[in-house]
C-alpha cells in the first residue's frame, strides 16, 4: 500500500471543556433555546456523538439526530430559513453546500476534526497534484477546500462500493484523509491506493489488547467497531460500519450485550432504541491505549447548551454563521453528486459519514 508523508504527529491541542451547568441553568437555557428556535424560524441538527442533552433537545424541538450528511439532508429539506448545526465544522460547511440560501449557524466555529487538521486544504491538493493520473477519492469528514479539490466523496457506508468500482474500472486512487478507514477499504476491496496518513483522534485510540481483554470479561458481547479504528482493533469486530451501521447492528443483533469502539456519544441513540441491552465502551485507558480523548471527540463537547443559545442570540453576527465561497461549493457540489448519483444507481441509501 503507498502512502503519503504524515502531516504531522497528530497530537492537536484540545479546546477546553464548556463550563458545566446547574440542573437549574440546563432548565433555562433549554427554554431559551426552544423559544429562540422558534423566533427565528430555526432548526437544531445534532450529531450522533454530540452530548445527550442536545441531541434530545433536537428531537423535542423537531429536529434530529444522524450523521452528517443526513443532518445537512435533512436541513435541506426543513422548511426552517436557519440551521443551527451541532458537530464540528466541516459538518457546517456541508450543510451550507448542500442548502446555500439558508443561515446556517454553528454553537462554535472553532469545533474543528483532527481530519479536517491532518488535511490541510493546500498540502493535499499538492500531493494530488503531484500525481495527476490518480483518481481523488476522499471522506466526508474533511473540509469545503479539500472535497472541492477530489473527483468523490465518500461516507463510510459508500465508500466500499465506490472504491470497488473505480478499482474495476482501472482507476488509480488516492485515499484522504483517513489511514485506518483507507486500509480497511484497500483490504476488502484489494485496490491499491495512495494514502493520505490522516487520523482520528477517537478511533486512533482504541487498542486492541486492552479490547481483547474487555471482550474475555464478556464473552457473550458483540463487539462493534467504526473502521476509522487501527486494523487490530476493526480485527477483533464482530461489526464494522458507519455509525448509522453500528446503530443498526445493535438493534438487529441477537446479543444482549455490546462493546462499542467509536465515540460514547452514539450510546444515547443506541440506548434509545435498545433500553433492553447494555452498552459498554471499549477500552482507551491502560494497556498500550492513551486516552487523550476518552472515547469523546473534544471538539463536539465544544457545542454546549450555553453556546447553542448564543448562537441563535447572536444569529446576525459572523461569530457563528458559516460561510463557503460560493464557487467553492459549487466545485465541491461536483464529487459529492458522483456519490449521490452513484447510491441512487445502486438504489442505497448514503448515511454514516462520522
Amino acid at each position: 500500500m503507498l502512502e503519503a508523508p504524515v502531516v504531522d504527529d497528530l497530537h492537536y491541542p484540545f479546546p477546553p471543556k464548556p463550563l458545566p451547568l446547574t440542573d437549574a441553568q440546563k432548565a433555562e437555557t433549554k427554554a431559551r433555546i426552544k423559544r429562540l428556535l422558534q423566533e427565528k424560524d430555526a432548526v437544531l441538527v445534532a450529531h450522533y456523538y454530540t452530548d445527550p442533552e442536545i441531541q434530545a433537545l433536537a428531537e423535542e424541538t423537531g429536529g434530529c439526530v444522524a450523521d452528517s450528511l443526513e443532518m445537512a439532508r435533512f436541513g435541506n429539506d426543513h422548511p426552517a430559513k436557519t440551521l443551527v448545526v451541532a458537530g464540528v465544522r466541516f459538518m457546517g460547511e456541508t450543510a451550507k453546500t448542500l442548502t446555500p440560501e439558508k443561515t446556517v449557524l454553528m454553537p462554535n466555529l472553532d469545533a474543528t476534526c483532527s481530519l479536517d487538521l491532518g488535511c490541510p486544504a493546500d498540502q493535499f491538493a499538492e500531493f494530488c497534484d503531484a500525481h495527476p493520473d490518480h483518481t481523488v477519492v476522499v471522506y466526508a469528514n474533511t473540509s469545503a477546500a479539500v472535497k472541492a479539490r477530489a473527483d468523490w466523496v465518500v461516507t463510510s457506508s459508500i465508500a466500499l462500493e465506490i472504491v470497488e468500482h473505480l478499482d474495476s474500472e482501472g482507476h488509480q486512487i488516492i485515499w484522504g484523509p483517513d489511514r485506518h478507514l483507507g486500509g480497511y477499504i484497500a483490504k476488502q476491496t484489494g485496490a491499491e491506493m495512495l494514502m493520505w496518513q490522516g487520523a482520528c483522534v477517537v478511533h486512533d485510540e482504541f487498542k486492541a489488547k486492552a479490547l481483547f481483554e474487555l471482550k474475555a470479561a464478556n464473552p457473550n458481547a458483540a463487539v462493534l467497531v467504526h473502521p476509522e479504528s487501527p486494523e487490530s482493533v476493526v480485527a477483533i469486530a464482530d461489526a464494522v460500519g458507519s455509525t448509522s451501521q453500528l446503530i443498526k447492528a445493535s438493534q438487529e443483533m441477537d446479543n444482549d450485550t455490546f462493546i462499542v469502539a467509536t465515540d460514547k456519544g452514539i450510546f444515547y441513540k443506541m440506548e434509545q432504541l435498545s433500553p433492553e441491552k447494555t452498552f459498554i465502551e471499549a477500552p482507551t485507558g491502560g494497556n498500550g491505549a492513551t486516552c487523550r480523548s476518552c472515547a469523546h471527540c473534544p471538539w463536539m463537547a465544544m457545542n454546549g447548551l450555553d453556546a447553542i443559545a448564543k448562537s441563535l442570540e447572536n444569529s446576525d453576527k459572523s461569530e457563528h454563521e458559516v460561510h463557503v465561497d460560493p464557487a467553492l461549493a459549487e466545485k465541491a457540489m461536483i464529487p459529492l453528486n458522483r456519490m449521490l448519483d452513484f447510491a441512487a444507481t445502486l438504489k442505497a441509501v448514503v448515511k454514516g459519514n462520522a
